[in-house]
């Protein structure tokens, strides 16, 4: 969905005074697992210090800045996309699923819901989108955060169901163990089974 006003990674931010919320995913990149979202409305001037892109910390400093996040938060609020939603309708819609679900889980109704990337999910209010909102907006970090450990924690519970696949080592994503393990034991109800390494031994 295209976004009621897209600001660039060259502009500058102008976002509007009253509630706002956050809202970003983890998990778009990797062939098995969910697609978690988390939307966040921060209290004025109560941002923690520290909040970045997830990617870019530490799994020690998500878990100590996603602790502050839900204790300071005015709201905050984790959702997710299943495997079979994200087979069903492609990446992307399931993403956007999952962000809708977690602006509707917010106790808090904001006003404008940020979003990081250039696609928004159809909302009731409005809804902007910023290019790298992950680095440049402090509600869209600490979504990130709290979208980021999140999933972890469901890649590292699936570890322990199929320990064969080392989820807790690459969180789902395509790396060359996972791959190996992927071709050793086949796909696990867990893989995604429209992305191409998963597709291609299924239709073995």
């Amino acid at each position: 969905m295209r976004p009621d006003l897209l600001i660039r990674a060259s502009e500058p931010l102008n976002l509007p005074s009253g509630v706002l919320c956050g809202v970003d995913e983890a998990g778009r990149g990797p062939i098995a697992g969910p697609v978690h979202a988390a939307a966040v409305i921060l209290r004025p001037g109560c941002a923690p210090d520290g909040l970045d892109d997830s990617k870019k910390l530490s799994a020690l400093q998500r878990g100590a800045l996603e602790a502050r996040i839900k204790s300071d938060a005015l709201a905050w609020a984790v959702a997710f996309a299943t495997v079979e939603e994200i087979d069903r309708m492609n990446i992307l819609q399931a993403t956007l699923l999952a962000m809708r679900r977690a602006v509707e889980l917010l106790s808090v109704s904001p006003e404008t819901a940020v979003f990081d990337g250039t696609h928004c999910p159809l909302l009731p209010m409005q809804r902007i989108a910023v290019v790298r909102g992950d680095a440049r907006v402090a509600a869209i970090s600490a979504a990130s955060i709290l979208a980021k450990t999140e999933r972890d924690r469901v890649m590292d519970a699936l570890a322990q169901d199929f320990p064969q696949y080392e989820f807790e080592q690459h969180k789902g994503y395509p790396t060359p163990a996972h791959l190996e393990r992927l071709r050793d034991h086949g796909p696990s109800p867990h893989h995604r089974r429209s992305f191409a390494p998963v597709k291609a031994l299924s239709c073995r």
